[in-house]
């Protein structure tokens, strides 16, 4: 009986010690939302944060979400003569350092829903499947946010690697 006991404390003891060394911590999303885009556009966008609290850098490597028949990641650049235009991000994936926080947001880097399948009407939610190098996947909710809510107006085009018109004073 004493030997079973003393196997079974080295088996825990064993377990916690893995559990304090292997990532020291989580990666964790939050303030996952999209954007509103009638029926009538193929495209729409969803935006989230990113923060890395392990001890390994990690990268987001795609995302997926039911009503988008497919999903790309996508950055903001500017172009020429002051035009901002959208792209794939370089090497296709987001790096998200250990220990860091990463912005997918307006202007920036984002997730592009590609031939949606529904209209975003603010109230709405939809669940978005991110697959990390490293984490692997995580399902997040995204609520979609009336477009008056976002931190500036834009007037958007959104077809890959198309100009951006730019309105307000952000």
């Amino acid at each position: 009986m004493k030997r079973y006991f003393v196997i079974a404390a080295l088996l825990v003891a064993g377990v916690m010690l893995a559990a304090c060394s292997s990532s020291g911590g989580e990666l964790v999303v939050t303030d996952a939302w999209g954007r509103t885009s009638p029926a009538v556009a193929d495209n729409g966008a969803f935006y989230m944060t990113i923060t890395n609290n392990t001890n390994q850098d990690d990268e987001l490597l795609s995302a997926s979400v039911d009503v988008c028949t497919s999903t790309e990641l996508h950055e903001m650049y500017m172009k020429e003569n002051d035009v901002m235009g959208m792209r794939p991000v370089p090497g296709g994936s987001i790096p998200i350092p250990a220990g860091e926080t990463v912005e997918l947001k307006v202007g920036g880097m984002h997730v592009m829903c590609l031939g949606k399948s529904a209209e975003f009407t603010p109230g709405d939610t939809y669940d978005i499947t991110l697959t990390f190098a490293k984490a692997g996947e995580m399902v997040v909710t995204a609520d979609i946010r009336d477009s008056a809510d976002m931190p500036m107006n834009m007037d958007m085009n959104m077809e890959e690697g198309s100009d951006m018109n730019m309105q307000g004073d952000n």
